[in-house]
């Protein structure tokens, strides 16, 4: 049975949800209505978000507003050099009085799981959210175990060239859907930072947007967002060309190919449509793609955002 917000004359209203929780986080991360909008596309298209930055600039503020906004459990787990892979899934403990041992669930079972300076991990603890991220579900000890619904991991990454990180590999780089970068304030937003009320405090006195239910069932309605032929065409030559263009040591997977199918028909559905454009394409682009290219040696002075950027000049079919 198709959702009752599918129909042409309820695209609006979706419109008019996503454009309220866009707003009401804005006024706690000012200035940065784009990645926003970007942060909640990717949820609606089930998948995760990456943000790389600097250190203070709001990474960790977003993941809560997110998940404060939307009424989800929230969870932040702390990357460092010791973590261990039980510190996120969860850890068997002997209960005397049962006689056996009980499984105590760890911090990756919620709806919203910041996954706070992922990259000063080592690779075994990075690794522990590799099936979570791509399977929804966490094994443990032979047991399979569903993770909530929605599941949205935003993972924030420092610059690598800072001391304590460890890169992450192409295989968990390519478990986030989208990879954003939030960069300092304009003038008039840091102005209104340094003098308002405190953003823990203003955090505090936000309501939910949406109800999971509504989550959910918008994130079904990005599904049936229709794609032309046209438009395929457009999204393969994409595909075709980083696979022969000789700025990238490999092109783009079929999995990248769906991610940015699935980010393009979420950003038309929050523009209010029920059909996907080249615009929509063009512009989560960058966001999808950009940690996804390896350059070779001969582009290694341009930035991934640049290399990325290219692919726009491809000509519409």
């Amino acid at each position: 049975m198709p959702s009752a917000l599918a129909s042409d004359t309820a695209i609006g209203s979706v419109k008019t949800l996503t454009d309220s929780v866009v707003n009401q986080a804005g006024t706690i991360i000012l200035g940065k209505k784009r990645q926003l909008s970007l942060a909640l596309a990717c949820l609606l298209a089930r998948g995760h978000l990456l943000i790389e930055d600097l250190p203070g600039v709001g990474k960790t503020t977003l993941a809560h507003v997110m998940a404060k906004i939307l009424g989800l459990d929230y969870s932040r787990i702390q990357f460092t050099s010791d973590l261990l892979p039980a510190d996120i899934l969860g850890v068997s403990i002997f209960d005397r009085t049962a006689g056996a041992f009980q499984f105590h669930p760890g911090p990756v079972f919620s709806q919203v799981i910041l996954a706070d300076e992922i990259n000063r991990a080592t690779p075994k603890a990075q690794s522990a959210l590799l099936e979570a991220m791509e399977e929804h579900q966490v094994s443990i000890e032979g047991e399979t175990r569903p993770l909530p619904k929605p599941f949205f991991v935003i993972g924030t990454q420092n610059p690598t060239y800072q001391v304590g990180t460890f890169p992450l590999p192409e295989s968990q780089l390519d478990r986030f859907l989208m990879r954003i970068e939030l960069g300092y304030p304009d003038k008039t937003a840091e102005r209104a930072l340094l003098t308002g009320e405190d953003r823990r405090d203003l955090l505090e006195k936000i309501e939910p947007c949406l109800d999971i239910e509504q989550l959910l069932e918008i994130q079904g309605v990005v599904d049936q967002v229709h794609t032309s032929e046209a438009l395929l065409d457009y999204l393969q030559a994409i595909l075709e060309h980083t696979r022969k263009s000789p700025d990238y040591v490999s092109g783009l997977s079929p999995r990248a190919g769906l991610a940015l199918l699935h980010c393009a028909k979420a950003w038309a559905l929050m523009l209010g449509r029920n059909h996907v454009l080249p615009e929509d394409v063009q512009t989560v682009l960058p966001f999808v793609v950009s940690h996804r290219l390896k350059l070779t040696t001969d582009t290694h002075t341009m930035s991934h955002n640049d290399i990325a950027k290219q692919l726009l000049d491809i000509p519409i079919p």
